[in-house]
Order: C-alpha cells, then structure tokens, then sequence
C-alpha cells in the first residue's frame, strides 16, 4: 500500500499554521472575556494607569507648576490649597502635589520591581522542587516554610537597621542617595518569594506527569528543557494572579518601614516617609497624612481587585457562561 506524499505546497503550510494558531487565540479571547466581567478588576485597572500615568508625568506636573519637589520654603509652611499649590505645601513649604506624583514613582517602583523578583526567585525554587522531588524537594520546601515562620516585620525592621559600611560594600553605594531604595527592594525580594514557591511547586507536581512531559521525556529531552518549555508556561498562571497580589502587601511593607524610619530614605520622596514627616502634625495640617494614606489605600485595594479579577480569568475549572 503507497503512501501519499506530504503536501508542503505554501496553501496547506499556511492552513496548518492557521490551525496551531487558532486555538491559541480562542484562548486568549476566551480570558478576556472572563476578565471583562470581573467589573471590579475592570475599575481597578483603570484606576492603577491612571495613578501610574500621574506618577510618570511628575517632572511635567513640576514644570508646569514652575516648583521644585526638594525647595524648602520657610515662609509657605502647611498652606492650604491655591492655584500655585493644588494640595498645599508640606512642613517644609514643599509643593504636596508635586512631592505625592513623585513619591508615588517611589512607592510604584518598589512595589513592582521587588513583586518581579521575588517571583523570579519563588518560580525557579518552585519548578525545581516540584520537578526532581525527593531529597531536593524536601530540602527546598522545608527552607521555605523556614522563611515563612519568620516574623516578617521585626525581620525587615532588624535588616533594614543593618550598618551597611560595616559590610564590605564600597564607599560609592553606601553613600548614593539610592542606597535605601535598592536595601527595601532586596530585604523584601528575599522573604516573600515564599507563596509563589509553593504555588508553583504544586502546579509543577501535577504538570510532570502529563503526557507531553512524558513524550519530550521519551524523546531524549533533558531536565532543564523540559522545566523551561513544558512545564514553565503552564504554571506561569497562579505566578501572575500571586505576583499581581503581592504588589499591595510590599507597597504596605515598604510603607511601614518608611514610616518607622528604616525604608526609603529623605530627600527621596515615598508615600510611607510623607507619612512618618506627617504624623507630628495630624491636628495641625491632616492633610499632609491623608493624601498618602488615601494613595497607599486606593493602590493596594486596586491590585487586589486586580488580582482577583486575574484568578477568575485564568482559573482553568472556571466555567464559561453563554
């Protein structure tokens, strides 16, 4: 019995391509329109652009206010709103409005930046543990439960005291104006990478006994393969929805050491040390409190709506309603 020959003519290659893509788009639209109902995800999204938008747009806000976020200004101390200060002016004369767009730069920052890292560190030990098991296995998720039975709080608050010249590091670091920004962001990064860790971890337990992780293992695949093309992408789901969710804890905890001293430190702005230069005059001027505390509470309100809004769109035992 002959067999027929293969058709590689251009029309059947780009039938076929359409077919392989075709699905994947049905996916997609499929999540999105799991995502469009979420309404609150929906406000929530909007409401993070526009407060990133604003954030970004802070040297544009300065100059077309003709201020300058670090001028003290001894004869302007905690003014009302005007036309030249649309929020007033702080304990030092300083333009609030201005001061709040660039400690929400900071705040912003911070927050994604360190939610990256911590889900790069979570997904690697994850992935590993989950695929080889045993001993390994074992060793990394004990380390993790380690990490979580850490008190976080007093833990950052004893690492963030830490006398960086006592150290090793070079004299230019800890001298930069920055070094207090790129401190928060490791001491946060290395203890709350531990929830993506185990999500992923149980997520590749299940993965690596699907069949296409058999066959790529059948066909001479190795380890490192397999965890980055088979089973990474199709655990990189609860690696959203938990990093998504993560942004408003560490914008809290970035806040709290801000606020006793030890996170970003004066001249740089952040909503967490507009707090702490506020607190002595919350009978005074409240207004210098609130505009922060309301900043911090409507953006981690946003992201966990957010977050939640991502879970429902990318949970695969969600039903589609007609």
């Amino acid at each position: 019995m002959s067999v027929p020959p293969l058709d590689t003519s251009p029309n059947q290659l780009a039938s076929a391509a359409a077919l392989a893509v075709g699905p994947a788009r049905s996916v997609r639209a499929l999540l999105f329109r799991r995502f469009l109902r979420h309404h609150l995800a929906l406000v929530s999204l909007a409401v993070l652009v526009t407060l990133g938008g604003l954030a970004a747009a802070a040297p544009l806000v300065e100059a077309l206010l003709g201020v300058d976020a670090n001028y003290v200004n001894l004869l302007a101390l905690k003014q009302t709103p005007s036309l030249a200060h649309p929020l007033g002016t702080d304990e030092l004369g300083r333009d609030l409005l201005v001061r709040l767009l660039y400690g929400g730069q900071i705040s912003l920052l911070v927050a994604i930046i360190t939610a990256l890292i911590s889900a790069v560190i979570g997904t690697v030990i994850g992935v590993i543990a989950g695929y080889y098991g045993g001993p390994l296995d074992t060793l990394l998720m004990r380390f993790t439960d380690g990490v979580i039975a850490l008190p976080l709080l007093p833990l950052l608050i004893v690492l963030a005291a830490v006398d960086l010249s006592k150290t090793g590091l070079p004299d230019s670091i800890v001298a930069s104006d920055n070094v207090s920004l790129y401190r928060i962001v490791i001491l946060i990064s290395l203890v709350g990478w531990t929830t993506v860790a185990r999500l992923v971890r149980g997520a590749t337990l299940s993965m690596k006994t699907r069949e296409f992780v058999r066959a790529a293992l059948g066909l001479g695949a190795g380890a490192p393969r397999i965890m980055m093309v088979h089973i990474l992408p199709n655990v990189i789901s609860p690696v959203i929805v938990a990093t998504t969710l993560s942004i408003g804890n560490i914008i809290l905890l970035e806040s709290v050491l801000s606020f006793l001293g030890l996170g970003i430190q004066p001249p740089i702005p952040s909503w967490g040390n507009m707090l702490t230069n506020a607190q002595e005059l919350i009978w005074d001027a409240p207004m210098l409190a609130m505009w922060p505390g309301l900043m911090i509470f409507i953006t981690v309100i946003a992201f966990n709506f957010l977050g939640d809004g991502l879970q429902d769109a990318l949970d695969p035992r969600a039903v589609e309603k007609n």
